[in-house]
């Protein structure tokens, strides 16, 4: 879970791009509370990468905090953007 500045500013289209080229699979979702929610699975190594790139973002991203939660879900497919919940 990731809060802040981090809807509308591109935020999703530059995880799926961060994300693709870390090897990862998941996705990412705008929430209406103006959270952005991420799903990474793959090499933890990669993950860890990827969480270390959230707590930046894109340029004009403000990110003012990453909650950061462990789940056994399977998760299969590309990188993807979803639709906002």
């Amino acid at each position: 879970m990731i809060s802040g500045r981090v809807q509308g500013v591109g935020y999703r289209a530059w995880a799926v791009t961060k994300a693709t080229h870390l090897g990862l699979q998941g996705w990412v979702r705008n929430l209406k509370d103006g959270q952005v929610e991420a799903v990474f699975a793959g090499e933890q190594a990669m993950i860890e990468q990827m969480i270390e790139a959230c707590k930046e973002g894109p340029d004009h991203a403000r990110v003012e905090a990453i909650e950061v939660f462990t789940h056994k879900d399977a998760v299969e497919g590309p990188f993807a953007a979803r639709q906002t919940v």
